[in-house]
């Protein structure tokens, strides 16, 4: 097995060590292992990271993050940034996943639509937090929404985040921060990178659909693909 997945097989040995909640229906629809985590698209040598939520059914049935509505979205904003014009079709779509990498908080898809507790993102935590670190090579990462953006509050100063997310400019502003992980012989390693938070561009966010595309190009205008 290769390094990434050495660590998606320890991600699936955990899983299976103690329940907790998964949309088990919708991993049966697609015929797939419930606990077999969808940890990750697109390519590990990208510079860019899109950093969301959890899975949804439309993520499931791909296997992969960021498929649904909202991952249309982004999907066509990247290919807008890196070709310089429109998809004309979802295969075409694809070819985004060479310039970035896609994953989530948890690799798992919750019941309904609701997030993981910070139980089951803490227990999953070492394992992003391995992959973020050891196996992508990037330094940027866009956080879709505040579940995403909160996640990564432990590895700043305490109200660090807080307080950026405060200022109005926290749509375009970015904020540095050291991400670490342990090593199997104990040792921490820390990567430096750059944290630029977008809202999630969910239909249902109403205050900021209609300008979630524009802010993503803006975004994009400053990473070098």
């Amino acid at each position: 097995m290769s390094d990434i997945q050495e660590l998606i097989a320890q991600i699936h040995q955990e899983a299976q060590r103690e329940s907790f909640p998964v949309d088990e229906p919708i991993y049966q629809e697609a015929g797939l292992d419930p606990l077999m985590p969808i940890l990750y698209g697109g390519n590990l040598a990208s510079s860019l990271c899109f950093f969301a939520r959890d899975l949804g059914k439309d993520e499931i049935h791909a296997q992969q993050p960021l498929y649904g509505a909202a991952g249309r979205l982004v999907r066509q904003g990247l290919y807008r940034a890196i070709y310089g014009k429109d998809s004309t079709n979802p295969q075409e779509l694809q070819a985004i996943l060479q310039h970035v990498i896609l994953t989530n908080t948890v690799p798992y898809k919750p019941p309904g639509n609701k997030a993981y507790t910070q139980a089951v993102k803490k227990r999953f935590r070492p394992f992003i937090e391995q992959f973020l670190v050891f196996h992508w090579q990037g330094n940027n990462i866009i956080t879709l929404g505040n579940e995403a953006f909160n996640w990564f509050e432990p590895y700043a100063p305490k109200g660090t985040l807080k307080t950026f997310f405060e200022r109005k400019d926290r749509y375009s502003a970015t904020i540095e921060i050291n991400i670490s992980a342990q090593e199997e012989e104990g040792k921490i390693q820390e990567r430096l990178i750059n944290l630029m938070p977008l809202p999630h561009p969910s239909p249902l966010n109403q205050k900021y659909y209609g300008q979630f595309p524009t802010m993503l190009q803006e975004r994009l205008a400053t990473i070098k693909f």
